[in-house]
């Protein structure tokens, strides 16, 4: 199974998220749950372009239970490491679409260059 790279994971609830997650910047995440196991199963990716606390928070009480998170230093960072979630936990996600690009960005998936 793939790394996500990400920090955590850590219980979903908004005090949680505000003691953690201590910086307003771009941002991707992977929500899900441990598995009987103890390992973690992502089910959904994300991202945020400029505040990953104020996108975690709107996933609160959401269905999902537990998140990981890493910050990044621009949007097209972020961007960039949710398509690499969505391709490499493919399997186990809640995600229908290819995650999406800004609007008037030009940028490309780093996997498998949708978009062009």
């Amino acid at each position: 199974m793939a790394n996500s790279g990400l920090s955590g994971p850590y219980t979903l609830t908004a005090e949680n998220i505000d003691l953690i997650v201590v910086y307003k910047s771009p941002g991707a995440y992977a929500l899900g749950h441990l598995n009987s196991e103890g390992g973690y199963i992502i089910d959904y990716v994300g991202r945020s372009d400029s505040d990953i606390n104020n996108r975690l928070k709107s996933w609160v009480n959401k269905g999902y239970n537990s998140f990981k998170y890493g910050y990044f230093n621009s949007p097209l960072s972020a961007f960039e490491k949710e398509c690499t979630l969505y391709h490499d936990f493919g399997n186990n996600r809640n995600n229908k679409e290819h995650p999406a690009r800004p609007v008037n960005s030009y940028w490309l998936c780093p996997v498998c260059s949708f978009f062009r």
